[in-house]
């Protein structure tokens, strides 16, 4: 059953959102538009981003391509809001091929961090100063039920979304009384156009039966858009330094 939209529940509020050309980005872009807010959305596809302004045309939003893993895409992104930002939604992410430890090549480890951990650092660095001097912000950062446990991944996506949680804690115990909010939420299996093939025998093998017997039913994006614009919204008001599994109980296997 589709979630239903609060209209104006983000009315004068900008909210930045990477990865929003595909999947839960752009699921999350799109709920937002319809609840009032106006949109940052950044992809590193300019193809993508282009279709989701077609498919939204009148509504606030601005689009804005680069590569999340580049400090000079991160600075685009800030400047395209151009000024107050109210809400950030570090959602971009790329796998790892499943490659566990003993496999893991430099080229793969620093990719996967740069996309997964490093752009959401310094887009919670760029926005911080303009959320504290208004006394309001609120940041919901993607993680992963790999962040939780390694069952579903390679080492190196594990690793980072471990890393997205302690990012995402550590920001709340730092500028929780400055009147932000930073949360996380950590999707299990999600219908998205994520690549994520198996580049590992060994990890075929030993993750295959894991997986298998474990993964529910696979959310749409718009599941996890729920979640996200709830942690964005003043309807979870003492909601801070969480994370919210919304992975269809797959933590809890």
């Amino acid at each position: 059953m589709p979630v239903s939209s609060v209209p104006g529940r983000f009315t004068g509020r900008t909210v930045i959102v990477t990865g929003a050309g595909s999947g839960i980005g752009k699921a999350t872009a799109e709920r937002l538009l319809a609840e009032g807010a106006r949109v940052v959305a950044s992809d590193i596809s300019a193809e993508r981003l282009d279709a989701l302004a077609a498919g939204n045309e009148g509504a606030d939003l601005l689009i804005v391509a680069g590569d999340v893993s580049s400090r000079w895409a991160v600075d685009d992104i800030v400047a395209a809001a151009g000024g107050s930002v109210d809400g950030l939604v570090n959602n971009a992410g790329i796998m790892d091929g499943f490659l566990p430890t003993a496999e893991i090549t430099d080229e793969v480890w620093e990719r996967v961090i740069g996309v997964n951990v490093t752009s959401q650092m310094r887009l919670i660095r760029a926005v911080l100063p303009g959320m504290v001097d208004a006394g309001f912000g609120r940041i919901v950062n993607v993680a992963s039920e790999a962040g939780i446990k390694s069952g579903g991944s390679g080492t190196t996506y594990s690793v980072s979304k471990h890393a997205v949680i302690g990012l995402t804690k550590s920001t709340a115990l730092f500028y929780g009384p400055k009147g932000i909010r930073c949360n996380a939420v950590a999707p299990g299996a999600v219908i998205t156009n994520i690549e994520a093939p198996f580049l590992s025998a060994w990890a075929g093998e030993r993750l295959g039966p894991i997986m298998q017997t474990t993964i529910p039913t696979p959310a749409a994006a718009e599941d996890l858009a729920a979640s996200i614009t709830w942690l964005l919204s003043e309807d979870s008001p003492n909601v801070n330094g969480a994370v919210l599994m919304s992975d269809g109980g797959w933590s809890t296997v």
